[in-house]
C-alpha cells in the first residue's frame, strides 16, 4: 500500500478540482447538470482512482487505477476543450487549467511507467 497524500500527483489534482469548480461557477446555469456536471465528476475522478489504487495490495493494482486515472483525464481535457470552444472560461482559467491537466497526465504516465518496471 501507497500513502497516496504523499504523491505530488494527487496533491495537484486535489488543487485542480478546486481551481475548476471555482472557474466551472461562472458557467452557463443551463450546463449545470451537463457538461459542467460531466467535467467536475471527470475531474474528481482523478485524485479519487489515485487515492484507491494507493489502498490496493499489489503495484500492478495500484497502475491499473493509475490508469484509470489517466483516462479520466483525458476526458476532463476533452470537455475542457469543449467548454472553452463554448465561450464558458473567465480570464486565463483556461490555459492555467489545460496546462495543469497537462501536467497532471506526464505525473501520471511516469508514476505508472516506475510501478510497472518494479519488482518487489
Amino acid at each position: 500500500m501507497h500513502n497516496f497524500r504523499d504523491l505530488e500527483v494527487w496533491t495537484k489534482s486535489m488543487k485542480l478540482c478546486k481551481v475548476f469548480y471555482l472557474a466551472s461557477n461562472n458557467f452557463p446555469k443551463d450546463e449545470l447538470f451537463g457538461l459542467t456536471s460531466q467535467a467536475r465528476r471527470s475531474l474528481i475522478s482523478i485524485p479519487s482512482n489515485i487515492a484507491e489504487g494507493a489502498g490496493r495490495d499489489s503495484n500492478a493494482q495500484f497502475s491499473h487505477f493509475l490508469n484509470i486515472a489517466l483516462g479520466s483525464s483525458f476526458e476532463f481535457e476533452t470537455q475542457i476543450l469543449i467548454t472553452n470552444d463554448l465561450g464558458y472560461f473567465k480570464n486565463d482559467d483556461f490555459n492555467n487549467i489545460y496546462s495543469e491537466i497537462k501536467h497532471i497526465q506526464n505525473m501520471l504516465v511516469k508514476l505508472k511507467q516506475k510501478f510497472n518496471t518494479q519488482t518487489f
